[in-house]
């Protein structure tokens, strides 16, 4: 009887069995990491039409992250400020710079300026801004330290499983409210205690308010 097929194509049987699920786990393994936003998201840093720097306005000028952002505190959205707010300033100040010919041809112009946000969640994530300042999470709890930023980099992935270890343990990641916008408040060495309602639920720093962060899907996705 006439051979059909080579002697060794025997051993296909043994060498598939040890190849497909080597070559599926480093698959979901490249898929879990390159696909995943600390390696598509983390680190974004676009391009802006001015060379605004928040190190030199939050850090070393000291300017409040609510001046600009003066909707963050009562609304879901923290607004990027009109050429008017920077313009209460820079009418005075540095006013013949060339940097900020953009930025004077908006305010003159009534034209907004094409700024590129940073921290983009998707369409179908909602999330509120002035709740979580309310419940004392602060700016750079999930902005991290842009009083020394040049240029505004997104530092944490901003992803479902991130934002839930949060709402899961709270505590842990809270501040006084009037230390919302203090970057450098930090509450890995913040000197509080753990406090809880009479259901042992979480409450602020304040003992004055029992938190109910949501952890099912209708929470976050409306």
């Amino acid at each position: 009887m006439a051979v059909i097929f080579p002697r060794w194509t025997n051993h296909l049987p043994t060498v598939l069995a040890a190849v497909v699920p080597l070559a599926a786990v480093v698959v979901t393994g490249a898929i879990w990491y390159w696909f995943s936003p600390w390696f598509t998201d983390v680190g974004y840093q676009p391009e802006q039409p001015v060379a605004f720097s928040h190190r030199l306005h939050a850090g070393e000028l000291g300017m409040d992250c609510r001046y600009c952002h003066n909707t963050v505190e009562r609304a879901a959205t923290a607004a990027v400020p009109p050429a008017a707010t920077c313009m209460n300033c820079h009418k005075v100040v540095k006013a013949d710079s060339p940097l900020l010919k953009p930025l004077v041809a908006s305010f003159e112009g009534g034209e907004e300026l094409a700024w590129s946000r940073v921290h983009l969640l998707p369409d179908h994530a909602y999330f509120d801004h002035s709740v979580h300042l309310a419940a004392g999470v602060g700016c750079n709890q999930c902005h991290g330290r842009i009083d020394q930023m040049e240029r505004v980099t997104q530092e944490q992935p901003l992803s479902m499983s991130w934002c839930l270890d949060c709402h899961r343990d709270p505590v842990g990641k809270l501040r006084p409210r009037e230390q919302v916008a203090n970057m450098a408040w930090d509450v890995t060495t913040a000197d509080y205690t753990r406090k809880a309602d009479e259901q042992g639920a979480p409450m602020d720093v304040s003992g004055t308010r029992t938190l109910a962060p949501p952890n099912h899907c209708s929470g976050c996705h409306r």
